[in-house]
């Protein structure tokens, strides 16, 4: 059985044996796992234990403190989100040790070393032809974090819409999920219940999820490059995830016009199918 670990670093996932080992032995393969110790491991269903800054905030998540429950009477299993907050920093365990080749190592042949590469390409043509988006849906999104977090930390959501037989993506609607945004990074809080009523909602609509949008704050504008390497790993993730070829990202962002005004800008991308795949390989 899989079940998903959401904690500060992102969701990450452990294996277990079924939903009848105890929260003891939960925490116990989480350090194992996750190089987590277990006296650092605070476990709650509630989405809220990341937002904890005290201790008196973390002793009101209880509902993973008896160490002999097991998950089946927290209704978990395969596939389930835990949120998890820990002290400390974590110990992540090196790589395999790697034999060198050469005289002293294993003996390659050129044919066994082109054959470790992965060469990078460019992908000649999107799957994705062009987006559009329903105006009020996305004045909605930007006015919100234009006027309210003045790009100062970090929004996103997920896109809901059609694709055309040409391969054209048209946004209709954007979801967002319970979130933290940060200055320089964001965390979905995603509710696996919540997203499924959402999904069944939009294909009573004849629509379908179709993208992730997020925002860029002001001070990554003071930055050289278009995408952080948290951005693209979390965008190749939900591209990833959706199976959607079509999937396109949305970064939104402030940019300052010809008159020295700042102006909303939307722009879209589409992660490579070789992003996706090295994302996916690991």
């Amino acid at each position: 059985m899989m079940l998903r670990i959401r904690s500060r670093d992102g969701l990450e996932r452990i294996q277990v044996d079924g939903p009848q080992i105890t929260i003891f032995q939960l925490k116990t393969l989480i350090e194992s796992q996750l190089q987590i110790p277990i006296q650092n491991q605070t476990l709650s269903t509630d989405q809220n234990l990341l937002l904890a800054k005290t201790l008196a905030d973390l002793l009101r998540f209880s509902d993973m403190t008896d160490p002999s429950i097991p998950l089946s009477a927290l209704n978990l299993s395969h596939g389930s989100i835990i949120f998890l907050y820990y002290h400390g920093e974590r110990t992540v365990r090196g790589g395999p040790t790697v034999s060198p080749a050469g005289s002293f190592g294993r003996k390659m042949t050129m044919d066994d070393l082109i054959a470790k590469q992965t060469r990078i390409t460019r992908q000649e043509s999107p799957h994705c032809d062009s987006v559009s988006f329903d105006r009020d849906s996305a004045n909605a999104f930007q006015r919100f974090v234009n006027e309210t977090l003045a790009f100062a930390s970090k929004r996103g959501g997920f896109m809901y819409g059609t694709v055309t037989e040409e391969g054209r993506v048209e946004v209709d609607f954007i979801y967002e999920p319970p979130q933290q945004g940060l200055e320089d990074d964001l965390v979905l809080l995603r509710d696996p219940e919540e997203e499924k009523l959402v999904d069944a909602i939009a294909a009573g609509l004849g629509r379908k999820r179709v993208g992730f949008i997020f925002t860029q704050t002001i001070m990554q504008e003071k930055k050289d490059y278009n995408f952080s390497n948290k951005e693209i790993i979390q965008a190749a993730e939900l591209h990833a995830e959706s199976e959607l070829k079509e999937w396109v990202t949305v970064v939104v962002k402030l940019e300052a016009n010809e008159d020295g005004a700042a102006d909303v800008h939307f722009e879209a991308f589409q992660m490579s199918d070789m992003c996706v795949k090295l994302f996916k390989d690991g």
